[in-house]
């Protein structure tokens, strides 16, 4: 079981003296013995027909329940009785050593790490509470207290009795000092107190062994009849569980409004710094999983120092960020990372355990799934993406040319992606509809150069029916603006929809192949994971979670085709820019892969694809190319 930021309230002996008066601490045990009462009622329950079958017999023995209707009650109270114990008996056996959930976790013996387990043992004695009894890193932004001393986990276990281990976000270690952690760890610590006291550690174990219970129906393996008890089991495992889980969440509540009250005597200056670095990092690390380490995942490659990683990313988040000004001052001090022995080593296991909890990597290195350095980022990863994503994308026009045209395919050059997008036979072929009041008019060619004098001159310098058009004009856009921003008004929504595809049509088209594409090799990539996992699960080797193997956590929401199109092109105007001029794959830290032009990101690239691709317009595009010196009508190198 995970518990989250909590503290005991306890002395060494769980005692009520002292720190026992916490109201915390009181409203804890107070709730833990109500989970025990469910589960001492549960076992009245499941006892109550033996007792009453016992006192029928009693009866016949001592003469007062005779006859054929008192034989025929105590044969039908029998057989229920032991119906009912057996049942009960075989929820107890489920619940007893089904396996409990333990996050993936990368172990921190005290050899690798003794300043670290130093500090953590010193900061108990501040709190007076047990140590805990072991230490682990996890890639997240967390810190926690897990239970994993029972039998069922192997070597994760610890031994009976002994107390939680202490599992602590790797970024933390990385990015703060030294004082920061000691002062995030505090209220954690503190909440290896409860693991002394009786009632609630019974309580814990309790409601650990029901939600494992539920869990075992899932387990590969099992035969038909097993499966179906299983499936009885996790009834009556819920039922319990929705009896006391309130109870359960209100005890971890106490917990740690304890703990954190326990904690306010240690740093208590620091701590709010402290606090503000939990945020900061948070956000860091989000930006580098989906930005720099996702696409490095897909193409076979992990980050191996993910965690140095949010050191430079939350650098440039400081430096660009005016709200986080001073805060790269601090990497003058002393990173926590200094107290382990061999900090490259941990980073490089911390960064495998992440791509495999957040893309379903293999455990082990490979020629289809290596480390890769910081240094080599940018032509392992960034320059592979690009050329991977181009060659996708003249796989699709191949195909739709195929379909169109039984002429051999055209070389892979951004000006046939141009001209498809910008292809007047792509058009529809039906007028378009009057203009509403959000529809631009046609301009003829020549009459730029007079609408933008129109526009400059005062309003009332032209004419009234122009000044007052463009004044509705205004409104008109004003109106649409904030019906766009609420995002409230479907039917908007849908013609907006509607204008786009009249827009370009062939953008639509190619996005619609290029998602079917995509989706195919996803679930390609989603198949072998799970049989993989699967697998592993059978084996003992893949990380289980409560329903089953552990479920991969999804790191970007869902892209539209218009999305995936945008990218794509960009990857092949990348492409034609390093193979024509003098550009390079580059490492943005908050933003992934970028293109370097003279030495400087080309942040403008992004506003001109989109033309091209919603709205069909190339000029801006042709615009960028011709400044940079990129000659669209030579092949690219595709991957």
């Amino acid at each position: 079981m995970r518990y989250g930021v909590s503290g005991s309230g306890f002395g060494n002996g769980g005692t009520d003296g002292g720190l026992g008066d916490e109201w915390g601490v009181r409203a804890a045990r107070s709730r833990a013995l109500a989970v025990l009462r469910v589960r001492g009622r549960a076992l009245g329950a499941a006892i109550l027909p033996a007792a009453v079958a016992v006192v029928l017999y009693a009866g016949e023995v001592t003469g007062h329940f005779t006859g054929t209707g008192w034989a025929t009650a105590r044969v039908i109270t029998t057989v229920l009785a032991v119906v009912v114990l057996l049942a009960a008996a075989a929820v107890a056996l489920v619940v007893s050593r089904a396996r409990p959930a333990v996050t993936p976790t990368v172990e921190l013996t005290e050899t690798a790490a003794p300043d670290l387990h130093r500090l953590v043992r010193d900061l108990a004695d501040r709190l007076d509470v047990p140590a805990p009894s072991a230490i682990a890193l996890t890639p997240d932004c967390d810190s926690w207290l897990e239970d994993r001393s029972h039998r069922a986990h192997g070597r994760a276990a610890v031994p009976a009795g002994a107390g939680p281990v202490l599992v602590i976000g790797s970024p933390f270690l990385w990015w703060m000092r030294v004082g920061e952690l000691r002062a995030v760890l505090a209220p954690v610590v503190a909440g290896t107190g409860p693991a002394a006291d009786p009632d609630i550690a019974a309580a814990r174990r309790f409601v650990r062994g029901l939600d494992a219970a539920v869990a075992v129906p899932d387990e590969p393996g099992l035969d038909p009849l097993r499966r179906f008890g299983a499936r009885g089991v996790g009834r009556v495992a819920r039922l319990l569980l929705r009896a006391c889980g309130n109870h359960a969440a209100e005890m971890e509540r106490g917990v740690a409004a304890a703990g954190s009250e326990r904690a306010q005597a240690v740093d208590q200056e620091t701590r709010i710094v402290a606090q503000e670095q939990v945020g900061l990092a948070y956000a860091g690390w989000d930006r580098l999983l989906t930005r720099v380490a996702l696409p490095a995942w897909r193409m076979g490659r992990w980050p191996s120092r993910l965690d140095a990683g949010v050191v430079s990313a939350l650098t440039e988040l400081s430096r660009r960020d005016r709200l986080a000004e001073g805060f790269s001052s601090r990497l003058g001090e002393r990173p926590a990372c200094d107290l382990l022995e061999e900090p490259g080593a941990v980073d490089e296991a911390a960064s495998l355990l992440a791509a495999r909890l957040f893309h379903g990597g293999p455990a082990e290195a490979g020629p289809d799934w290596a480390p890769v350095d910081w240094s080599r980022y940018p032509e392992e990863v960034v320059d592979r993406k690009w050329r991977a994503d181009a060659a996708r994308l003249h796989d699709v026009l191949d195909r739709l040319s195929t379909a169109a045209d039984p002429e051999a395919p055209e070389a892979p050059t951004l000006t046939r992606v141009l001209t498809h997008l910008t292809a007047p036979q792509d058009r529809p072929s039906t007028p378009p509809a009057p203009p509403e009041d959000d529809d631009l008019p046609v301009v003829p060619p020549g009459a730029e150069a007079a609408a933008e004098a129109r526009a400059e001159a005062p309003a009332h310098a032209r004419p009234e029916h122009l000044a007052a058009e463009e004044e509705d004009r205004h409104e008109t856009e004003g109106r649409d603006e904030q019906e766009h921003e609420a995002e409230t008004d479907a039917e908007d929504e849908h013609e907006d929809e509607d204008e786009d595809d009249v827009r370009n049509p062939a953008a639509d088209a190619l996005a619609a192949a290029l998602s079917a594409q995509v989706a195919r090799e996803d679930a390609e990539r989603e198949a072998r994971a799970a049989a993989g996992a699967t697998a592993g699960a059978a084996s003992g080797a893949a990380f289980t979670g409560p329903d089953g193997p552990w479920p991969l956590a999804p790191l970007l929401p869902p892209r539209t085709g218009r999305d995936l199109l945008a990218d794509h092109v960009t990857a092949l105007v990348c492409c034609a820019a390093v193979d024509t001029t003098g550009a390079a794959p580059g490492l943005d830290w908050l933003d992934g892969p970028a293109l370097l032009v003279d030495g400087a990101r080309a942040a403008d690239l992004g506003p001109r694809v989109l033309a091209l691709v919603e709205e069909g317009d190339p000029a801006p595009l042709r615009a960028w190319l011709s400044t940079t010196g990129v000659r669209p009508e030579k092949p690219v190198r595709l991957l």
